[in-house]
């Protein structure tokens, strides 16, 4: 892909984000709700006029099209395909180590791959289940006290959906694991600088062989 099409494509992708985002900001506000008599609560989130339900309806079936059921399919269909040619497909040749070796690395790309999309299904499904509930059955949460406390929970386990991409990333393709075990272990190793002469430090940072060291100390 050549620079100018992929700056293009950067572009046309964050002015479709930032058009489709403009309603959400808009009617963006605060409020106050009454949870019980005697107790308030402030929500803040996107509260549309009466009249205009049926826009914002529409405005959430077409966000939730485009942000998690295009998404989900698409994931689905991609990461299958991929998935049974790097599972399926035989390495040609003998099987060495280092074919066997290249086959469990193909197997954990398709780990990982399985683990980002289970993983954006279950921290995103329960945020758009509990909005559809919320704006298209509205009934349901009249008399429910925790209302707020449930919206903001699915909300924190939807955003945090990034944070476990990471995590998939770290521990199943990435040495990073590896490499922090062996930091910890260099962090609790004892240390022998105690038990050991400042002579024979000298000897192991010098550039001149111990031997040759130790002839120059005769000579002088």
């Amino acid at each position: 892909m050549k620079y100018q099409t992929a700056t293009g494509l950067i572009a046309l992708v964050w002015m479709v984000s930032v058009l489709i985002a403009i309603p959400s900001a808009y009617f963006t506000t605060e409020t106050v709700l009454l949870v019980v008599k005697s107790q308030e609560k402030i929500f803040c989130g996107q509260i549309w006029p009466v009249d205009q339900q049926i826009y914002y309806k529409s405005y959430f079936l077409f966000i939730f099209s485009i942000e998690f059921v295009g998404p989900v399919v698409t994931m689905t269909l991609c990461y299958a395909r991929i998935s049974r040619e790097l599972w399926f497909k035989a390495v040609p040749g003998f099987q060495t180590e280092q074919i066997r070796k290249r086959l469990r690395c193909r197997r954990k790309t398709v780990l990982v791959l399985m683990c980002i999309l289970t993983a954006y299904v279950l921290c995103w499904a329960p945020f758009y289940g509990f909005t559809i509930v919320r704006d298209f059955f509205p009934t349901v949460f009249v008399k429910e006290k925790h209302y707020l406390t449930a919206f903001y929970v699915v909300e924190c386990i939807a955003m945090s959906n990034s944070m476990v991409n990471t995590v998939c990333f770290v521990t199943v393709k990435n040495n990073t694991i590896k490499y922090f075990k062996k930091i910890m272990l260099l962090h609790w190793k004892p240390s022998y600088s105690g038990s050991k002469s400042s002579g024979d430090l000298d000897l192991k940072t010098t550039g001149v062989p111990a031997t040759e060291e130790v002839d120059c100390i005769i000579l002088k």
